[in-house]
């Protein structure tokens, strides 16, 4: 066949299984939020613990698997399949929630360095399963990259979020629905700029710069993923950040003397108002970050996918 023709076929393949593709992230979405809601309510007025795991299942993987699924229809290369996808979402996030684990439990300990060390091993657990998971590719393009790179952190924050929802179920007066329900909810608000948005900006810089079968360390990755690992520290952060600052600009010095020793004072009502502007703030500003830098990415990835597609 002649090369004209192949890419052709190619880009045809590609329109074909994209198609069917535009609206199934939104028909999981939608049917995901009912059978959700309607768990919660039959939980609530039954009262029957069984429910709990449904309960936590479905809110902690609604919203990464309709994310997952809404790249999936963006794909560059046919090797990009339905398999690959769930490989890097399932066995891509347990890795990384496994290995994070493990390291952060040996490794880390208690000190003004904490979430920087959290940042650094979570961030290089993901890339090392997506490197792991994907070393079979023919074609790494780098739009694809993204794609991967989203799907392992989007199954890291599914299963991270199952276990915070579970934790949170367990209060000291006992097991509390409510708090559970608050969790997922606010985690599956944050979701999209969280673990997925970091490993999508890793894979894709890790797919730009490999060849056809090898992955390609570069200078460019390096940064990439120290600057990942600075997003993540500051995200996990900011509640400490934000206090901090709260309490330099508006504590006495007898609360900041408390802060010093390891306790935190209790907050007047203008100074949780700061708090909270602060928190959310710096949460906002570091999800914008990380917005504007996935698209720059993003862009640089169709450019030079345009132009590794030519070449082949």
């Amino acid at each position: 066949m002649p090369a004209d023709d192949a890419r052709e076929a190619q880009m045809y393949e590609i329109t074909e299984t994209r198609t069917p593709q535009k609206r199934t992230w939104l028909r999981v979405f939608l049917t995901g939020l009912g059978l959700w809601l309607l768990t919660v309510v039959v939980t609530f007025a039954t009262g029957n613990p069984n429910l709990v795991p449904t309960l936590v299942l479905l809110g902690s993987f609604l919203v990464p698997v309709t994310f997952v699924l809404w790249a999936y229809g963006r794909r560059h290369s046919s090797e990009v399949t339905s398999e690959l996808l769930f490989s890097t979402f399932v066995t891509g996030g347990v890795l990384g929630v496994l290995s994070a684990s493990l390291l952060e439990t040996y490794l880390l300990h208690p000190s003004p360095f904490l979430f920087g060390g959290v940042g650094l091993i979570e961030e290089a657990a993901k890339l090392a399963a997506l490197a792991f998971l994907c070393r079979g590719l023919q074609h790494k393009y780098a739009i694809d990259g993204v794609i991967l790179g989203a799907s392992v952190g989007f199954g890291f924050a599914a299963f991270e979020s199952a276990g915070y929802a579970f934790t949170a179920l367990f209060t000291e007066n006992g097991l509390s629905v409510v708090t559970l329900v608050q969790t997922e909810l606010l985690r599956g608000v944050l979701a999209p700029v969280g673990h997925g948005l970091w490993t999508a900006i890793l894979g894709g810089v890790l797919f730009s710069a490999s060849g056809r079968r090898h992955y390609a360390f570069t200078g460019r990755l390096v940064l990439t993923y120290l600057g990942v690992a600075l997003l993540h520290a500051l995200w996990d952060a900011m509640h400490s950040i934000a206090l901090v600052v709260t309490l330099v600009l508006t504590g006495t010095p007898y609360e900041v003397e408390l802060l010093g020793r390891g306790y935190e004072p209790s907050f007047t009502s203008s100074q949780a108002h700061v708090f909270t502007v602060l928190s959310w703030g710096g949460l906002v500003l570091v999800s914008l970050i990380g917005v504007l830098w996935l698209v720059r990415v993003r862009r640089r990835a169709d450019r030079e996918d345009r132009g590794l597609y030519w070449r082949f």
